[in-house]
């Protein structure tokens, strides 16, 4: 509990495997903020980024994947914060009119939420980002050039920019079917997490990464609707910067720590992950959700651990845990 008195959860949904809930485009937000009625909740950005739109809440703390596993491994503590001077790293290789469009939202954002944006530079090269699925179903990529994204990151830090959000250039990624008919893989997914590892790992600060696509055009056809927040508009940088704007501050000595962990909730078979085993070592109850599968294929059985709660629904696990706490 933080404080003696307020439930604190984890609910996580892995990036870039294909989960039915939560693997496309802020598709698992509605689940999560049910849990935001009992307790904090720590979330990654694959929960509730969702385009134009975000499932984030006050009662949510945004903390992306590598921060999320050193924090579970008790090596980083969350501090709170509210409206964090966010700075953005735009890609060279962005073509001038989208940048605009991207402008044009930072400037938006910033009137509608009242967000602390005051600082964007644009890399001195190009990132050269490349993005696939693998053979194995999972959504990965690389990057050409991490170092002129470290310059820039530091030049926004040195600003006293508190959050940082990325740009880069993706090649269009020629509407993948499965994907917008709620069946495959965010083909984006993967590398993104990447970037934002990167930075994070490298500044120990908030990061988040938004794609952007030369083709801003919005088409007409209909799409399923856990893809549909990314077909409705040309731009996904709201979500990100509504995340980082309240997201917590890393520290090494001070803060929330995993010791304050009560619970976490993950996918059916998706185990086999830091947060998961950090969890089981501590005591800390986890939860594995039936109705939300992946590509993976890591179960209970498979990585022969007792004491994970295996329940059919979400809906069943909020219940469970409202009865043991």
């Amino acid at each position: 509990m933080i404080n003696q008195k307020e439930l604190l959860g984890g609910f996580i949904v892995p990036t870039g495997i294909g989960a039915s809930i939560g693997g496309y485009a802020g598709d698992a937000s509605n689940y999560a903020r049910k849990f935001t009625e009992i307790s904090k909740l720590i979330v990654n950005p694959n929960v509730v980024n969702a385009g134009g739109f975000s499932g984030i809440n006050d009662k949510m703390l945004y903390v992306e994947g590598y921060s999320l596993d050193e924090f579970f491994k008790g090596n980083l503590y969350l501090q709170e914060s509210k409206n964090n001077n966010i700075g953005i790293i735009f890609d060279k290789s962005i073509p001038e009119d989208v940048l605009n469009i991207h402008i044009n939202t930072l400037n938006a954002v910033n009137t509608v939420y009242g967000t602390e944006i005051t600082e964007y530079v644009i890399t001195d090269e190009d990132v050269g980002v490349d993005f696939f699925v693998d053979k194995n179903g999972f959504s990965t990529g690389y990057l050409k050039n991490q170092q002129t994204l470290k310059k820039a990151a530091k030049t926004l830090l040195d600003r006293k920019c508190k959050a940082i959000a990325i740009v880069c250039l993706f090649k269009d990624d020629d509407n993948d079917i499965s994907y917008s008919n709620g069946n495959g893989v965010d083909p984006v997914g993967g590398v993104e997490a990447i970037i934002s590892h990167y930075i994070s790992k490298e500044f120990l600060v908030p990061a988040a990464h938004s794609p952007a696509f030369c083709d801003y055009s919005i088409k007409p056809d209909i799409v399923n609707p856990k893809s549909a927040s990314e077909y409705i508009t040309p731009t996904f940088l709201p979500c990100i910067l509504l995340g980082l704007r309240n997201a917590p501050i890393l520290d090494k000595l001070s803060g929330i720590s995993v010791e304050n962990l009560d619970y976490l909730v993950m996918p059916y078979n998706a185990l086999g992950s830091i947060p998961v085993f950090e969890c089981l070592k501590r005591g800390i109850q986890v939860y594995a959700v039936k109705e939300n599968i992946t590509v993976l294929n890591v179960t209970s059985d498979l990585i022969h651990k007792c004491g994970i709660n295996i329940v059919s629904t979400y809906d069943e696990c909020l219940e469970r845990i409202k009865n043991a706490f």
